[in-house]
């Protein structure tokens, strides 16, 4: 498949830069995929989608407040973005700017009282940090910076919970699952009403995520390797729900990947923890999803090309021309998109 045919328009005012309030108060295009249909609704409709029998999955990772700024040995600035904890004291992260923080360079972060030390370069261009200091910050390292944004979002939180859902349990995430942060408390509780189940995985983001695909074939794309966690409960309530041909809607993108990796060609959703690099494109059979919430995605990423794969690249392609035509608002802070 030629990555050109997940090219699509995007004006950039259509880029929501912060969130509506209340968040579900968004708003809903519902995309049918058996009639080729198109709704238009607000988010606060979604419970009206809902069937008794449904299993509802929520990712609940949270997102680290890795951006941390430093200063080079030179003197000049630094940013570090940190990704994954490699060892204790040890991250892998990216940097700028990155051509004056070659292996051997060091780092200074005087607000923590801490070094860092550039062990290496990362195959995707990123650095290992080696952290020198209190080893009771080096501990909290993740909890000690800010909230990190996607680049297309240039205006700072007003509020830092913005960027969580409330939902939000295990750390572990450089980026937020963006189609849970619709829901309010009071919104959960009228799911749960609702449906069979409410449960919930983790898989943890990096911001790999928002790579577009360079390559000019999507096959030839290098999908990133996440992290994820099944419970044993959510497990079992899936393998039951899809032994009993009920349906499992899947909470963004990122759940869709967890449940599709855990789940085998017998149908059974194995639980544990686990790395993904499934890279979810057209012809792939799903064997776990049956219905998805998410947002608007970046043209040519791999998030538009999994929706795609859910729902057809001519539903999502029409649905999206209607979107961009309505002004609907595109991407994390956006409005959401079901698929049935």
């Amino acid at each position: 498949m030629d990555t050109s045919d997940f090219e699509y328009h995007l004006p950039p005012e259509l880029i929501a830069q912060e969130p509506v309030r209340p968040r579900d108060s968004s708003r809903l295009l519902v995309l049918h995929r058996a009639h080729e249909e198109v709704e238009h609704r607000r988010f606060r409709d979604f419970p009206q989608y809902l069937r008794g029998s449904d299993v509802v999955v929520l990712n609940e990772t949270l997102v680290i407040k890795a951006r941390l700024h430093g200063r080079r040995a030179g003197g000049g600035k630094a940013k570090v973005l940190l990704l994954e904890e490699l060892a204790p004291g040890v991250w892998e992260a990216l940097v700028s700017p990155g051509r004056r923080l070659l292996p051997g360079r060091e780092i200074a972060f005087p607000t923590l009282n801490l070094r860092a030390e550039v062990l290496s370069r990362t195959a995707t261009g990123g650095r290992v940090l080696r952290f020198h200091g209190s080893p009771e910050v080096i501990a909290s390292l993740a909890g000690r910076g800010e909230t990190p944004l996607p680049p297309y979002i240039t205006r700072p939180l007003e509020h830092e919970s913005d960027y969580q859902t409330v939902y939000a349990r295990l750390p572990g995430s450089s980026a937020a699952p963006t189609a849970g942060l619709h829901f309010t408390p009071e919104m959960l509780e009228a799911v749960r009403s609702r449906v069979s189940s409410v449960a919930h995985l983790a898989l943890h983001i990096g911001l790999a995520t928002f790579r577009p695909i360079r390559a000019e074939r999507v096959e030839e794309h290098d999908m990133h390797t996440e992290k994820y966690v099944i419970p044993e409960d959510t497990a079992d309530l899936v393998s039951q729900a899809i032994a009993e041909n009920r349906r499992v809607l899947a909470i963004g993108t990122t759940t869709v990947r967890a449940l599709e990796s855990a789940t085998g060609e017998d149908g059974r959703t194995r639980p544990g923890s686990s790395e993904t690099d499934l890279f979810i494109r057209p012809g792939y059979r799903f064997r776990a999803t049956g219905a998805l919430l998410t947002n608007f995605h970046l043209p040519r990423s791999t998030l538009l090309v999994l929706v795609c794969a859910f729902a057809g690249r001519e539903n999502i392609r029409r649905a999206y021309a209607e979107a961009v035509e309505q002004r609907y608002r595109f991407l994390s802070f956006g409005d959401a998109m079901l698929i049935l």
